[in-house]
């Protein structure tokens, strides 16, 4: 649901943070949330990211997801330019595991907050979003609250099934 009139914008560094940041595409597809889709370097493109990051609240963005992986400057970077708020995804790096990427987002400096998820989680950035969204979205917010039911009905019905089968068989099936 790319669409010319996007509400939240998912950035990333390079293309290897594609596969971490669909998850977060893909929410927004759930929840029927138009979005825009980008690969922005804060090294590589920096003028692009300026542009993007300054501009972003004037052409309807109103949650930005950024996500990258190692020195990890974009989140921030963007955070430092825009007023809206900024869900940073530390992608996991092949030598730290992603844990340079995380230290990188989350230690933002006092008044440039980045809200960061776990490491490689889109999905909850993606919700992260969304959830923002719903706070001035009646109906968006009966939809986040439908889909924590879900959650919830899904796990109890796990429990039924682990007493139902005992633990070896649940285990065995997982």
């Amino acid at each position: 649901m790319e669409s010319s009139s996007p509400l939240i914008a998912i950035v990333m560094g390079s293309d290897s943070d594609l596969p971490t940041m669909a998850a977060a595409a893909q929410v927004c597809e759930q929840f029927g949330i138009p979005y825009q889709l980008q690969i922005l370097s804060a090294h590589r493109t920096p003028e692009a990211m300026l542009e993007f990051a300054r501009s972003a609240h004037t052409q309807g963005i109103r949650v930005i997801i950024a996500g990258a992986g190692g020195a990890a400057h974009l989140p921030g970077m963007v955070a430092a330019l825009t007023p809206l708020p900024v869900v940073g995804v530390p992608v996991a790096s092949q030598h730290l595991q992603g844990l340079d990427s995380l230290y990188s987002i989350v230690q933002m400096p006092r008044g440039i907050p980045v809200a960061t998820v776990a490491i490689g989680n889109g999905h909850n950035a993606g919700l992260l979003a969304v959830q923002i969204l719903a706070c001035g979205d009646p109906e968006l917010l009966q939809q986040v609250i439908a889909y924590r039911e879900s959650l919830k009905q899904s796990v109890q019905e796990k429990n039924v099934q682990l007493h139902a089968r005992g633990w070896k068989d649940y285990l065995a099936n997982l």
